[in-house]
């Protein structure tokens, strides 16, 4: 049976992490770049410190993208806020801060820009995390034309979040393949779309979710081609690295 669709309220194209693969992920130096192409939505990754404060962050440790090292859920803000955040990229964003969900809701909003939070908790916070994040964000984005989105690969998380603010908008990320049981699992988790790896999405995976009544964001298509294909199957929006070319003026 055919559903009514949700709306997708946001801009088609998405900055990935704030600045893609230009600038230090995750940061604010990142959300400017991404800024500066033309882009009005970012994706970034939010988890929790020890200390419960709301940081940008996609790994679990912070080895990758600073010059820190160990677990950032168990290491409290103060002890992260030590570390450099951009010269793993290049010399010109050395000594770049790690960013909190404060400050990117101040500088996303001062600016127009719509967010998809994805929620990343450390292994065991996930419920925590989901209830925590949401609470932030009703509270961040109070009066805002257009809410955050909130998503996650964790279904603990989304459901603590469904269960802590219900208005805001979720969407399931899948990783891999669709599950066949994807449409219930949506259902239960109350939300409105689905963000999919785009190797793995076809024309007619397009029409089925959409036929379910949800909206489809796709990650983390760098090609252009396949930007455009994409888009004119349907996608409500394509998440992306190549802010310097897959660009808003361009599609």
């Amino acid at each position: 049976m055919l559903q009514r669709r949700t709306e997708w309220p946001y801009p088609k194209l998405v900055a990935h992490r704030g600045g893609g693969n230009k600038a230090p992920e995750n940061t604010l130096a990142a959300f400017r770049k991404g800024a500066a192409c033309g882009f009005r939505m970012m994706e970034y990754d939010v988890k929790l410190s020890a200390d419960d404060v709301p940081i940008l962050l996609h790994d679990d440790t912070l080895q990758r993208t600073s010059t820190g090292t160990g677990r950032a859920g168990e290491l409290r803000y103060a002890e992260l806020a030590r570390h450099d955040f951009g010269s793993w990229h290049s010399p010109e964003y050395a000594g770049e801060p790690l960013p909190t969900l404060y400050s990117i809701a101040a500088y996303t909003r001062a600016n127009g820009i719509s967010s998809n939070i994805e929620i990343k908790p450390t292994p065991g916070m996930e419920s925590h995390t989901g209830e925590r994040i949401a609470l932030l964000a009703r509270r961040l984005w109070e009066g805002a034309t257009v809410p955050p989105l909130l998503s996650s690969f964790s279904e603990a998380a989304l459901s603590a979040a469904r269960d802590a603010a219900p208005e805001l908008p979720r969407a399931l990320l899948i990783e891999k393949e669709l599950p066949p049981d994807w449409r219930e699992r949506a259902r239960l988790l109350e939300c409105g779309g689905l963000n999919l790896n785009h190797a793995y999405v076809t024309a007619e995976m397009v029409r089925e979710v959409h036929e379910a009544g949800l909206t489809l964001a796709v990650w983390t298509v760098n090609d252009p081609a396949r930007a455009r294909d994409l888009l004119a199957w349907g996608c409500d929006a394509v998440i992306t690295d190549e802010i310097e070319t897959i660009t808003p003026h361009r599609y």
